[in-house]
């Protein structure tokens, strides 16, 4: 997994590129505090990763969980994790 960031010139934003290599999956999704915990659908590459972006405000933190083929996971190379107490497990974190 990987998660890429490129800080826009023209705008306090930046575009987050969330990539999971999951070439047994059928569906990967993504959900947090940026897309109101809502699944969005990963696209499938040839060769196997799953990728999505997002332009994200700059200076904050957000918290995220990624969904293979129905089931939670967290991003090893995250930013930091979270406890999370709604979910009772900790979220992955992306600082931007």
């Amino acid at each position: 997994m990987s998660i890429t960031k490129q800080y826009l010139k023209s705008k306090p934003e930046c575009k987050i590129t969330f990539c999971v290599p999951a070439k047994e999956a059928e569906k990967v999704e993504i959900a947090g505090d940026f897309n109101a915990w809502n699944l969005t659908e990963l696209k499938k590459f040839k060769n196997g990763n799953f990728k999505g972006q997002f332009n994200l405000p700059v200076n904050k933190e957000y918290q995220f969980k990624y969904i293979v083929d129905g089931k939670w996971t967290n991003d090893a190379e995250a930013d930091a994790y979270k406890w999370n107490e709604f979910a009772a497990s900790e979220n992955s974190v992306v600082v931007v």
